[in-house]
């Protein structure tokens, strides 16, 4: 590693998918990939990358309802995916996207953190909106990639 901490988030139009095709591409170069991706099918889920579970994060509030559906219980069940990827020290870890919540330290935040402490090199996506949460949650050493794999694959080459 050259001394900068290995943590990036892809921004930009298509951030998820790029994250999930540059995990897909790792995971078929052998690559200990862990982490969680999320889906939208036809509720908001988060997938484990290694096993497939998968992690319902969306409650229905109603039709009525303008509240927003996260789930903090179904972020929190699904979290266990991070601190196992933690004590494996997996190569890389994926983590669905840095958001409201973790920007006001829930959702996944603390795992993150855990992550980012013991440099194990983790890729998330983030928002237009977060990227200035981002880099105080980072302490500005978090960089933002562009939703390219040729940008991911040399931020990877460069740890």
């Amino acid at each position: 590693m050259n001394g900068v901490l290995p943590i990036a988030a892809i921004g930009g139009e298509g951030a998820s998918q790029a994250l999930e095709a540059f995990v897909a591409e790792l995971a078929a170069q052998g690559v200990q990939v862990r982490g969680l991706i999320q889906r939208h099918h036809p509720d908001m889920h988060l997938v484990d990358v290694e096993s497939g579970q998968t992690y319902a994060i969306t409650q229905d509030l109603g039709a009525e309802s303008e509240s927003c559906r996260l789930d903090p219980s179904g972020i929190a069940e699904a979290s266990v995916v991070l601190r196992r990827a933690l004590a494996e020290r997996a190569a890389l870890v994926v983590v669905n996207r840095f958001g409201k919540l973790e920007a006001a330290g829930g959702g996944l935040s603390a795992e993150m953190l855990a992550l980012m402490a013991e440099c194990v090199p983790m890729l998330t996506t983030v928002g237009a909106d977060q990227l200035e949460s981002w880099a105080t949650f980072t302490g500005g050493a978090g960089l933002v990639l562009p939703a390219d794999q040729q940008s991911i694959r040399q931020w990877w080459n460069s740890l």
